[in-house]
């Protein structure tokens, strides 16, 4: 498990946004720490949730998209095949 630090929660949120997922960080009655406005990249964050949550609830939703190598650089490739192994 990667440890939750805002630096591991900076580098997923810049891994979406190279994936054109439009990040917002707001107030909500969410059931987990985040969501996906259908049809949609923008993914809603529950901005109350502490940083732990935001980084698992990001992780779960990243498992569920379709990504590809070449859609992300080869750091943020390493990072991503990391995070979605131990997440399994």
């Amino acid at each position: 498990m990667i440890s939750s630090t805002q630096y591991n929660l900076d580098k997923i949120e810049n891994m979406l946004s190279d994936l054109g997922y439009k990040l917002r960080y707001e107030k909500g009655n969410f059931k987990t720490g985040a969501c996906v406005f259908q049809n949609t990249k923008i993914i809603v964050v529950n901005k109350f949730s502490n940083l732990e949550i935001k980084i698992n609830a990001l992780v779960q939703l990243l498992k569920d998209f379709e990504v590809h190598e070449e859609d992300l650089d080869e750091k943020q490739w390493s990072f991503y095949k990391t995070l979605t192994k131990e997440n399994s």
